[in-house]
């Protein structure tokens, strides 16, 4: 695993962390407010970790594809993007 894969696993994992600290705090009946700022959390660390999945993705896969001669490869590494970016803007 490469090094920007390994930061976005550190990311997903502090994610994990909020996550079980928010059901955590649900289930001791905490203060709503307080509980949603904490979801509010996960929810950031789940995009930055997506970000820096798909930076690293972009900077290895799809450079390698059109780097390559393959027309049919760099034309799935775009649409595989786009996909993603449609998701995001959702």
């Amino acid at each position: 695993m490469n090094k920007e894969k390994n930061k976005s696993l550190r990311t997903l994992k502090n994610a994990r962390g909020n996550l079980n600290a928010a059901i955590e705090m649900l289930e001791d009946d905490r203060y709503c407010v307080d509980v949603s700022n904490q979801i509010l959390a996960v929810i950031a660390l789940l995009k930055k970790g997506n970000e820096q999945l798909l930076h690293q993705h972009i900077e290895n896969c799809v450079v390698a594809a059109f780097e390559s001669d393959d027309q049919e490869v760099k034309q799935i590494k775009i649409n595989e993007v786009m996909n993603i970016v449609a998701k995001v803007g959702r």
